[in-house]
């Protein structure tokens, strides 16, 4: 019996209202008669009541519904209502909590949220001090729960906005070094010995305190500790087993969000972390009955995290990470001060404290040597170490739990071993399982609102340190593939029908193409571990499958690669045959998906039990449906899954029944995360003037080119200007000096001298104020010598008439440093790029340049305008797919080039034989790059020296002595005639010169290809070409991401970076390119970063709605630093559309305009022939009571075959 195995279609999402819907609702009345823009004439005056009403019957009244909500988001009620009348002296709870739930909505909506408050700025401290006011009140009351998290959700957006500065200055005095006043006295100067200038900084911050403010200013410093003794309070007040209101569990997670956003952050974390050590924050909530409860497993997983920041390998002083080593010695001195204190005041546990650190310092030990002592030694031993206060001073802090299960814990927690955050990553299976896989608070379904919070890390502006920011987007990068992972596992079990059988076994009423019951399977091979590891270094495993279907299918499963990656499935279905599935119910419950375990392909096997070598050569034709692959499985993963089978669990290897390959392109998550892990296993060398940027700290505009030490006075601009017209167009408020007065000598190239570069680099003290602020310009136009006699020997040269900010932008480009450039559509982002290339070509030949963007098709029409211009080709690669779609009939792929300089090398030959032949000289010249190199020396250079020194010792200059004395002239029979036109001296001179750099040029070429000759196979060949001889090296961030491994062994370098497309690019495929190659001297060799793209545009693809949202993941680095506050330039002129079609998105940008020929050609000022309207909007109604609908593909296909 067959299955009817359509996909399912997609879960409907939560609809948005529409514009009737919108028109009719209560809440768009009210707009019209009190605040909307308009109906501005006719508005009602200010009633408070209003927003009484709005309050307790759209928010509290609807329960928080989003969709009320949004209304009011959608009417513009913050904007125009509530904010304009906002008064902190008059301003009622209602007023004040109306406001909040609007700025939550916004970032839920990920819409700016901040800008209305820029209106009445002065307001903002007294709103931000009622809310503090109002969020540490102890009504517990199920309404003020709901009314608490949502305060709570708007503090989480303030510390989160930091770069906004009415937000950073009232929240940066909730987490300043004055909040140690909420310390107990022993832990805060316990805390001064150890960082000494603290406490000079406490000193001053007392004095400089105004009695008529000590009241308030104390009222804020202990506001987050009297926060957390609140949550406390609430959580310890939740019973074993009485049922828990939903809205406190959601209250608690909050607070925890909240938690880990302050510890996750530098700023807010380096003062705040103590405080909330001295709080026991994280024991009291492991503690606490709601993290033993189902209801609070997402509770738990938080407070993981939550523990994971508070115990983060970071100096909160300087912020500097910690190594291991770092961290085991004040691992040590914790255990020493408790030994110390064992050892002077407890005879009990003088074993403890005799005891050597490792033996101790387990849970297990530390439970043996305190789980017998009294109440009394227990209190005295945490007095000691100043955990909780003194006896007799209990009175002052009696929030302090000092009963004896918890000081217990607590010391055991303090000083038990930790494990290293980089063992614990690599002892971490790559490959998703089942637990993580249907986890709905870590891989949530792509339903995801914005109401509730998540176990999940978000990218904010600023990272702990590089290990954070590698370990965040590991996390997610890992957790996004599993989502995709989870959606491909569902639909191919979906289409393969699982059904349990009368004998029990599994009977598969279906098929997939992407996956395959199996036939057997079976462990081969389990290698001993590594020194210093305890998972096997390999564990291979084999895998038989009967591919009893159509021929093209079974070549696909056949043509599966070395390191495509599979997954092994168990699926135990409790339904009977026949048994319809229905694609709204949980699919692991209906097949009954027991186990899911990813593996990597080695090979199939031929019919002798080898794995077939793949190669040029073509693969032997087995017989039979039978295939047989050898699979290497996750060493991490088959450890813990033997220790569960040693436990008495189920052996999962012995269980399997279908295995399932992925499409390749979509495939490639392992390679990815086994990058960053490396990445996190090396010292990562960032340039020094690059790493608080990435870090989200410092000055954002110290990297830029004006800030940099090595700012480059005198540039060559190449072909960049036209003529000298189009260059002092560029340069707008800038005094231009010419170094002739001679106009037939003013044509490009230009080199261009900045004066007051020059100035700063020469630190001229005598140099007035005025001086320094005058921006000239020399510019020194010279001439390019000429390649050779012939016309193909004339370089290519730009065409483009660049604006201003172009300019600006090649100009930075060209400089160390940073660049960033946003261009919105048609504003030549490609050519600014190209023209870039090209500059760095010419006037730094020696360097190199690493060209990266986020699409093959980007990548091939940045590469086809570059071979365009004056770059030889020699010195362009490609690596990674895509190649084969430029449009070009030159192969710039790495196989391509060898091909390429292989049949170079064979063209310059010939020409060195025709030389040699017109020389008359003996010898075969023309057989090797060798003897050409010695032909070159013997019988080349002598003439030209012989040529030269005749032409030298004539007196009279005589032109008919240049044509007289040219050794060459044979050679070049071929030129265009006459040779030497005989005009004058100096111009037949240069065109003997011309003539010698083209057999110059020949022997230069061969010198660089010399090698290829000693190389024989066809991959040294591309690994010399690729380290050696190529310039441009381009690539997509996936390929980079992918062989970044590959690329550092061979010893790939590479001095600037240029990246395409850079809004689309996700943060961690960004970074990646950076580090590429090893550093050298301890240090990057890197110089300039270049990034263009426009973050107005298309994010990068993140498929799950939590993870775009909630994490962040869709926010590019382009965007965080723009973000930032990091220097840009804006393109300011499009040429693409016409000026009505642009006035759709011109609103978006600072200064958008558009180019002369834009309002001046035809074809931009005409109508479209056939079309009435530039643009037009296409209103679809309902139909049978559904709005717009997108057909499945499925569908469209049908309609087409139709």
């Amino acid at each position: 019996m067959k299955v009817d195995a359509t996909p399912p279609p997609d879960k409907p999402k939560i609809p948005l209202p529409t514009l009737s819907q919108i028109n009719a609702d209560r809440i768009t009345q009210l707009a019209t008669q009190y605040w909307s823009p308009q109906s501005k004439e006719t508005h009602l005056p200010y009633d408070a009541s209003i927003v009484e009403s709005i309050y307790h019957t759209e928010i509290l009244g609807s329960n928080y519904a989003v969709r009320r909500i949004m209304m009011l988001e959608f009417s513009q009620y913050l904007e125009n209502y509530l904010w304009p009348h906002y008064d902190s002296s008059t301003a009622t709870q209602a007023h004040m909590m109306s406001i909040v739930v609007m700025i939550n909505e916004k970032f839920r909506e990920r819409v700016p949220a901040w800008q209305a408050f820029l209106k009445k700025p002065e307001q903002f401290p007294g709103f931000f001090e009622q809310v503090l006011r109002v969020s540490v009140a102890e009504d517990h009351t199920s309404n003020n729960m709901r009314e608490q998290t949502a305060l709570l959700l708007f503090l989480n957006h303030c510390f989160g906005s930091m770069e906004v500065q009415l937000c950073r200055d009232q929240v940066k005095r909730l987490v300043s070094l004055s909040m140690w006043i909420s310390l107990q006295e022993g832990r805060r100067n316990q805390e001064f010995k150890k960082v000494p200038k603290w406490k000079k900084y406490w000193r001053a911050i007392q004095k400089k305190d105004k009695p008529e403010l000590l009241e308030k200013l104390n009222w804020e410093r202990r506001y987050l500790q009297r926060l957390m003794i609140k949550f406390m309070r609430i959580l310890e007040g939740v019973d074993d087993n009485e049922e828990i209101d939903p809205h406190v569990i959601r209250y608690c997670e909050r607070f925890l969000e909240l938690m880990i956003d302050l510890e996750a952050l530098l700023p807010t974390r380096r003062f705040f972390n103590t405080v909330m050590d001295d709080c026991h924050l994280v024991v009291r909530c492991q503690m606490s009955a709601l993290a033993q409860r189902p209801e609070g497993q997402l509770f738990s997983q938080l407070l993981q995290m939550l523990k994971f920041y508070a115990r983060f390998e970071i100096n909160d002083e300087t912020g500097d990470p910690m190594a291991d080593r770092d961290m085991t010695l004040l691992h040590y001195s914790r255990i020493t001060s408790l030994q110390k204190a064992a050892f002077s005041k407890f005879q009990d546990l003088r074993l403890f404290s005799l005891a050597n650190v490792a033996s101790v310092d387990t849970r297990d030990a530390l439970q043996k040597h305190f789980g017998n002592l009294s109440d009394k030694a227990l209190r005295a031993i945490a007095t000691y170490l100043n955990l909780i206060p003194p006896e007799g001073k209990e009175d002052e802090a009696p929030w302090h739990r000092l009963d004896k299960t918890f000081l217990k814990e607590l010391l055991i927690s303090r000083h038990e071993r930790r494990i290293s955050q980089l063992e614990e990553l690599n002892s971490m299976p790559l490959y998703p399982t089942e637990e993580i896989i249907w986890d709905e608070n870590v891989v949530p379904t792509e339903i995801y609102s914005g109401e509730n919070c998540l176990a999940l890390p978000k990218l904010n502006l600023q990272f702990l340190t590089l290990h954070d920011y590698l370990l965040r987007n590991f996390n997610l990068f890992r957790l996004e593939s599993t989502y995709e992972i989870r959606q491909d596992i569902e639909d191919a079990v979906y289409r393969l029908a699982p059904w349990r059988a009368e004998d029990d076994s599994v009977y598969f009423g279906g098929w997939a193409r992407m996956a395959h019951p199996i036939k057997s399977f079976a462990v081969v091979e389990v290698a001993k571990p590594n020194i210093g590891e305890k998972a096997p270094s390999r564990v291979r495993a084999d895998v038989t499958v009967t591919l009893s279907v159509r021929n093209e299918i079974k070549h696909e499963w056949e043509s599966l690669r070395k390191h495509d990656v599979c997954f092994l499935i168990t699926v135990r279905p409790t339904q009977g045959i026949g048994t319809k599935y229905d694609y709204r119910k949980s699919m692991v419950e209906q097949a009954g998906i027991v186990y899911v375990r990813g593996c990597e392909v080695e090979g199939m096997l031929d019919a002798s039990g080898r794995v077939i070598e793949e190669g040029p050569e073509p693969r032997p034709e087995l017989e039979g449906d039978s295939r047989t692959f050898r699979l290497l499985l996750d060493p991490n993963q088959y450890r813990l899954d033997l220790d569960r089978a040693s436990k008495g669990n189920e052996d999962v290897y012995e269980t399997f029944n279908i295995v399932m390959r992925r499409k390749p392109k979509e495939n490639n998550f392992k390679a990815v995360l086994e990058t960053i892990r490396e990445l996190m296993n090396t010292e990562c060398v960032v340039p020094e003037w690059l790493h608080d940027i990435v870090l989200g700290y410092g000055d954002p505009g110290q990297a830029h080119y004006t800030r940099m030490p090595n700012e480059i006075a005198t540039l060559d601009f190449n072909d960049t200007f036209l003529d000298m017209e189009h260059l002092r167009n560029s340069f707008p408020g800038h005094e231009i000096k010419v170094q002739t007065d001679d106009p037939r000598k003013l044509i490009r190239p230009f080199k261009l001298t900045f004066e007051n570069v020059a100035r700063k680099q020469q630190q001229d003290e005598n140099a007035t104020e005025e001086d320094k602020q005058r921006k000239v310009i020399i510019v020194e136009p010279h001439v390019m010598p000429k390649r050779g006699p012939y016309l193909y020997n004339e370089p290519k040269k730009n065409t483009i008439l660049f604006t201003p900010t172009q300019v600006e932008a090649i100009r930075s480009g060209m400089q160390p440093g940073l660049t960033l450039v946003v261009g919105p559509p048609g504003t030549g982002k490609t050519d600014v790029a190209v023209q870039i290339i090209s500059n760095l070509y010419h006037n730094f030949p020696w360097q190199r340049t690493l060209v990266v963007t986020h699409s093959n098709q980007a990548l091939n029409q940045l590469f086809e305008k570059v071979a365009e211009l004056d770059v030889d080709e020699r010195h362009l690669l490609r690596l990674g797919h895509g190649e084969e779609a430029l449009q070009t009939d030159k192969d710039f792929s790495r196989y391509g080039r060898v091909n390429y300089v292989l049949a170079k090398r064979l063209e310059l030959l010939e020409l060195v034989g025709k030389l040699q032949r017109t020389l008359d000289a003996g010898g075969d010249a023309g057989a090797t790059c060798e003897l050409a190199h010695h032909f070159h020396v013997y019988h080349v250079k002598p003439r030209w020296q012989n040529f030269t020194d005749k032409c030298t010792n004539d007196q009279t200059k005589s032109v008919e002595t240049i044509s007289k004395e040219f050794p060459f002239h044979e050679f070049f029979d071929d030129a265009p005639k006459p040779l030497f036109p005989g005009k004058s001296y100096e111009e037949d001179m240069e065109i003997a010169k011309s003539c010698y750099r083209y057999i110059n040029h020949i022997f230069e070429e061969l010198e660089e290809f010399r090698a290829f000759e000693l190389l024989r196979s066809g991959l040294d060949r591309s690994k010399y070409l690729l380290v050696k001889e190529a310039k441009i090296i381009a690539m997509t961030c996936t390929h980079a991401a992918l062989k970044r491994s590959e690329l550092v062994q061979m010893g790939f370098k590479y001095d600037n970076i240029l990246m395409e497309e850079s809004a689309q690019i996700l943060e961690i495929e960004t970074f990646i390119p950076l580090l590429l190659q090893n550093p050298q001297d301890g240090r990057s060799r890197l110089k300039r970063w270049i990034m263009i793209g426009d973050h107005h545009q298309l994010p990068p693809v993140v498929k799950n709605m939590a993870f775009q949202k909630y994490c962040n993941m869709e926010q590019s680095l382009f965007t965080r630093m723009v973000r930032l506050g990091v220097p840009y330039v804006e393109l300011d002129a499009q040429g693409r559309a016409r000026s009505s079609i642009c006035n759709l998105y011109r609103w978006r940008y600072l200064a958008l305009g558009d180019l002369g020929h834009v309002t001046r050609l035809p074809e931009y000022r005409g109508a479209n022939a056939g079309l009435r309207y530039d643009f037009q909007l296409v209103n679809v109604d309902d139909f049978n009571g559904v709005g717009e609908t997108e057909p499945s593909p499925y569908f469209y296909q049908v309609r087409r075959c139709c």
